[in-house]
């Protein structure tokens, strides 16, 4: 069965009675799960729920009786419009911003999401005892006696004078992320014995609300919304689970890894140290077509071409190709998990240039593929894990993954994947988390080292390549024997992920 939709007219829509990969709908932007459709021919890029692919193009509405709504997506206005984009995106009865599909009045500009659309007037949920109701659709101030913030348009409970918002309405008892191992539970802000308000390990925020979701056994705590996000939430049975976590032990099975591992690395010769161990001075590596051999002279200005970063010791090389790749990136595991995705991540090698969804660089040599969603990310992204360390900045730093834009200290660029401080607010964007702490520059004998403040107490400081001002706030490139500060941008190249 095919459908012609209007948002995706340049193919048909083909339906699929058992979608499961959870993949974010087009239209609500809720995972996908159950009957849906989606693009083939664009790689299931176009994905909706059978219900959001089959919504009325019209619709009259009791919010605004007097002229009809037509159905539309605020992404038509992403790129070209910012000041429309903005006025468009929030709703007229929720007062809230999102991407999700609206209808639209266009002779009075009202805009009401379809989750507010479809809103029932009567409700049962698994945070309160009562049915609750909506009476009317005027909007009504209020402040939600489950999160403790303020709303327009609640759910009341006659019996008990409880109102609520929508969407908090819709929080379970429990659930699972995919970043922790066990579910969380709705736990009220009293019963969290900590002095300070606990930090959200999703986004890495204080949380502020009455109730939160919390694992007692790990001490992880997430904002309610956080943890909702289609990116973080894990759509599973929860009773499974516990059963699973409860008979089977966490340890992975050592010979699917040795499997995995000799797809992609297989050892031709070795040799024995004076200590007796064992190390591998000859292999075949899946990236190149000959055997590459361990090498300890290191060329000049050469980058490794696994992580494109400058070649270190100890490193594999193949004379004839002038292909070099580090020991390190040669044992690198052909399945990966991480935070950034919610699917297993497959090891490949990729000669052109790719955009890496981690850091948003251009990138090519050895990437993280998502066999789902087709997603690539950088091997250096991903070797990163939630928790950070970073010699530029002074408190540990945790994964931040949010659906607004945050500015990372180092560049002043802003992402919606960072690493961010709980205790003073530094943020850290992968790009500049991911930067090589000593590289080479092609025209300097020494190299350089990263650096996180300004070499001395001038006041004036400028780049000694390009001869522009440099940001203090900014980190940067110096060679310590010459004095010589630069740009990054100037050291590494427009396109530092590229070989």
């Amino acid at each position: 069965m095919e459908l012609q939709h209007w948002r995706h007219w340049q193919h048909p829509l083909v339906f699929n009675e058992d979608e499961r990969s959870g993949r974010p709908c087009n239209g609500c932007f809720e995972p996908v799960f159950g009957s849906s459709y989606s693009c083939k021919e664009c790689g299931g890029r176009y994905i909706h729920h059978k219900s959001c692919a089959e919504l009325p193009i019209g619709l009259h509405h009791p919010s605004h009786p007097n002229h009809p709504l037509i159905l539309f997506s605020i992404y038509r206005y992403y790129d070209n419009n910012e000041e429309e984009y903005s006025r468009f995106s929030k709703c007229d009865v929720c007062r809230e911003k999102s991407y999700e599909y609206s209808y639209c009045c266009y002779r009075c500009n009202f805009n009401i999401h379809i989750g507010c659309s479809s809103l029932s007037l009567t409700i049962q949920t698994e945070v309160h005892d009562h049915q609750l109701t909506r009476s009317i659709w005027k909007l009504m101030k209020f402040t939600c006696d489950f999160c403790g913030k303020k709303g327009n348009l609640p759910y009341c409970c006659v019996q008990c004078d409880f109102a609520i918002h929508s969407r908090c309405a819709a929080c379970p008892r429990r659930l699972k992320v995919f970043r922790h191992n066990h579910p969380l539970h709705l736990t009220h802000s009293l019963e969290f014995h900590q002095s300070d308000s606990p930090i959200c390990l999703l986004c890495v925020r204080k949380v502020d609300t009455l109730w939160l979701y919390y694992c007692s056994r790990c001490d992880f705590a997430a904002h309610l919304y956080c943890a909702m996000l289609h990116w973080n939430w894990e759509h599973i049975n929860l009773q499974k689970l516990i059963e699973e976590q409860a008979t089977e032990s966490k340890s992975e099975d050592p010979e699917l890894h040795q499997s995995f591992d000799s797809e992609i690395r297989k050892v031709i010769k070795t040799t024995v140290r004076e200590d007796r161990t064992e190390i591998a001075t000859e292999i075949k590596h899946f990236s190149h077509e000959h055997n590459l051999k361990l090498t300890d002279e290191i060329p000049n200005n050469t980058k490794c071409n696994g992580c494109v970063h400058s070649i270190l010791s100890p490193f594999y090389s193949c004379t004839q190709c002038s292909f070099f790749l580090h020991k390190s990136c040669s044992k690198l595991p052909k399945i990966k998990r991480h935070s950034l995705d919610p699917h297993p991540l497959t090891l490949c090698y990729q000669q052109a240039s790719f955009s890496c969804k981690g850091c948003g660089q251009t990138c090519n040599g050895l990437k993280y593929q998502c066999q789902i969603s087709n997603l690539n990310y950088n091997v250096q992204c991903i070797l990163l894990s939630d928790t950070l360390t970073h010699a530029g900045h002074e408190h540990r730093l945790y994964l931040s993954m949010t659906n607004s834009l945050q500015k990372c200290s180092s560049c002043s660029s802003e992402m919606y994947r960072v690493f961010r401080c709980a205790t003073c607010d530094f943020v850290l964007d992968f790009k500049c988390a991911t930067l090589p702490l000593t590289t080479w520059y092609n025209q300097h004998e020494h190299p350089f080292t990263l650096h996180y403040t300004p070499e001395d107490d001038s006041g004036e400081y400028y780049c000694d390549i390009c001869e522009e001002e440099r940001d203090p706030k900014q980190w940067f490139y110096y060679c310590a024997e010459c004095s010589f500060p630069a740009h990054r941008n100037c050291i590494l190249g427009e396109n530092p992920n590229v070989k």
